[in-house]
């Protein structure tokens, strides 16, 4: 029987525990990746703000024409709007507001929708990327990262303007049902519609620059559309919708101005410089 000492015995099972143990410690890398996956990035906004506090006090008197002439209370109702119903509101949170004055109502609607990933490997802001293409997608205009905003009027110019006037608003405008009859430039059976068209207080159909369109330096995505609709059978109105993206939030502004004179068409261009307006004020607060 060969003799062992004590010291090399003793370092035979050190260096037989070492070995086992290296062992016993790869286990967990037995199938690579599996455990090493990171989780995407979440989005930057966790909360929305009140969108019944989110325009300035000013803007909406501007918004507004008419409220201003009311009793006190009454204008106080008016400007403190009317939240729309949702169902979780730190995912989506809306407010309208309506004023009434002689040649005209005005109308004024804001949603925020805060897009959220259910998916591991999609970051919230991936997420709210792919939301807002299908609303531009909906209102007929092809990303703006593909082609300047001149490009897309051209495009725009190329069917008339009851190509862009025939489609749904997408987002809560459905809510107003401004959306159903197609009339923006294309001649109906009795010609009104085309000749309203045309003449619709600013340059009509033969401005390329009130087309719907993508906007540049709003937020990280944002395109406006404009659509003039039959309210019934006495008069026509006209909604300009703005909807853009900052990270994962969505917002929509709406503004519509409905005449009390059935001939008398809403200047466009005056609309959409509003909303427009009104949609960089609310692309600042959520810098904030």
């Amino acid at each position: 029987m060969a003799y062992v000492p004590g010291t090399a015995l003793l370092a035979a099972l050190v260096v037989g525990c070492s070995a086992s143990t290296g062992t016993g410690g790869s286990a967990p890398d037995s199938k690579p990746g599996e455990a090493t996956v990171a989780a995407a990035a979440p989005g930057k906004y966790r909360t929305l703000p009140d969108p019944c506090r989110a325009v300035a006090p000013s803007t909406l008197k501007d918004l507004l024409p008419g409220a201003a002439e009311l009793p006190e209370d009454q204008q106080k109702k008016v400007y403190e709007g009317a939240a729309t119903v949702t169902y979780d509101t730190d995912r989506r949170v809306g407010c309208r507001w309506k004023s009434e004055a002689p040649d005209s109502s005005r109308t004024l609607f804001i949603d925020f929708e805060r897009v959220v990933s259910y998916d591991p490997s999609v970051s919230d802001d991936d997420r709210a990327r792919e939301v807002y293409a299908k609303k531009e997608n909906a209102a007929g205009l092809s990303s703006s990262s593909a082609a300047p905003s001149s490009t897309k009027d051209t495009e725009k110019q190329a069917p008339p303007s009851s190509d862009s006037a025939s489609h749904a608003l997408s987002g809560p405008a459905s809510e107003d049902g401004n959306a159903d009859e197609p009339t923006g430039g294309s001649p109906d059976e009795n010609g009104s519609e085309g000749s309203d068209s045309g003449t619709d207080g600013s340059a009509g159909s033969a401005d390329e620059s009130l087309l719907p369109r993508t906007l540049d330096n709003l937020g990280d995505g944002a395109f406006l559309d404009d659509l003039p609709t039959r309210a019934g059978s006495t008069a026509q109105n006209r909604t300009v919708s703005v909807v853009f993206r900052t990270s994962n939030v969505i917002v929509t502004v709406e503004y519509t101005e409905q005449p009390t004179v059935s001939t008398v068409l809403p200047d466009s261009k005056e609309l959409q410089d509003m909303a427009q307006s009104l949609a960089r004020q609310l692309v600042d607060k959520f810098s904030e």
